[in-house]
């Protein structure tokens, strides 16, 4: 059973620090980092890349909507054209970054409200994907399955895998739950654990409602900013290799 830890991290910004990233990633097999839109900057994009190289971990591009201000997590007034531009943007600061310390970026994950929107914009999943697809075809995509943004990455001839969020709730169409509701975010490292070992032995999640959903995963997340990231990732990683779980970045999966 292979399985690789996730975290979208690098989203610290100037003064401003934003969870213990040095740490968990002793603890992950793959980072989304922060290309400088919702958070982080070049230094510490170039930080997180060689810390991720010193242990590891697979590179990951984490673009989204042009707002520090809301952390990337606010729908902003925009077009397709832009959106595109903008990703492209992101996406070849950190391909820069990454090839000067003589590493690559291996995956993409869409950061926020813009990664929300792609679950159900075919439109746009299609044009920003295809994007993607056509900047480099061999980059990895994790994702939400019966998604938009699923459908267009195999459209466009990328690799998908699908990822489960070990520290978010899913409602019974297995979508997160919207920030801000009560019980979306989970921070009980115990309750994150039994989840995720609930997936990989039966296929299954609980949703928030208490509805037994159907769902595979290759890739299992936890976000670096939610309260208590560290543990949980331990937690997570502890329970998967005491259950026989081996623990791989994700472009050993593809």
């Amino acid at each position: 059973m292979k399985i690789d830890i996730n975290s979208d991290m690098g989203e610290a910004f100037g003064p401003y620090r934003m969870g213990d990233d040095d740490t968990l990633l002793t603890l992950v097999s793959s980072a989304n980092i922060a290309c400088g839109f919702h958070a982080g900057d070049p230094d510490v994009m170039a930080h997180t890349v060689a810390t991720a190289i010193k242990n590891g971990v697979d590179i990951g591009a984490h673009p989204g909507f042009d707002d520090k201000r809301h952390f990337g997590r606010r729908r902003l007034p925009t077009d397709a054209k832009s959106l595109k531009s903008e990703t492209l943007y992101q996406l070849g600061a950190l391909d820069a970054i990454a090839r000067e310390q003589g590493a690559r970026v291996s995956h993409l994950s869409f950061h926020g409200a813009l990664g929300n929107i792609l679950y159900k914009d075919r439109e746009l999943a299609d044009v920003l994907v295809g994007a993607v697809a056509a900047f480099n075809r061999d980059i990895i995509f994790p994702v939400t399955p019966n998604t938009a943004t699923e459908a267009a990455a195999i459209k466009h001839g990328l690799r998908t895998v699908r990822k489960f969020f070990a520290d978010r709730a899913y409602d019974n169409n297995g979508l997160l739950v919207p920030r801000g509701t009560p019980g979306s975010i989970i921070h009980d490292h115990d309750v994150a654990a039994k989840r995720v070992l609930q997936l990989l032995d039966s296929g299954t999640v609980t949703t928030i409602d208490g509805e037994t959903l159907r769902m595979q995963a290759q890739v299992v997340m936890v976000h670096s900013e939610t309260p208590g990231a560290v543990e949980l990732a331990r937690a997570i990683r502890n329970a998967l290799e005491t259950n026989g779980g081996e623990i791989v970045p994700m472009s050993k999966l593809v």
